[in-house]
């Protein structure tokens, strides 16, 4: 499925929730698919299995991910606002990540360019501001 950084300084926990959330970003987790079981996962990348459900429950709680108990977890369907809070610091952040590209000269036709490109890109996130 994927590959975790075991040196790296970021927690596994964390590299896992941004790995999985890139591929239902991207869709390659599609609406309502379900996820590989915590010990299967925890097996195929031999890490502990409290590991992958932490990085579950993290996933739960952005609104990526939802759990059925007895069924396992499952890709959440896209909702335009499910995280208003998450989306406003994003924006944020992109705000300062695109003033900052402008300070350093980067054409602003260049930058729409780009939002355009990732739109296109990015199925999941149509729909949104």
């Amino acid at each position: 499925m994927f590959e975790l950084d075991l040196r790296s300084r970021v927690p596994i926990y964390e590299q896992l929730v941004e790995k999985l959330k890139q591929l239902i970003i991207s869709d390659m987790l599609r609406e309502n698919e379900q996820l590989p079981a915590v010990r299967t996962l925890a097996k195929e990348l031999t890490i502990n299995p409290n590991t992958i459900q932490k990085a579950y429950r993290e996933l739960e709680r952005q609104g990526y991910i939802y759990s059925i108990p007895g069924k396992g977890s499952f890709v959440s369907e896209s909702k335009s606002g499910v995280n208003i809070e998450k989306m406003n610091e994003l924006k944020a952040e992109l705000e300062k990540i695109v003033s900052e590209l402008i300070f350093m000269g980067t054409d602003k036709g260049e930058l729409i360019e780009l939002i355009e490109n990732v739109g296109d890109n990015g199925k999941r996130g149509e729909g949104d501001d």
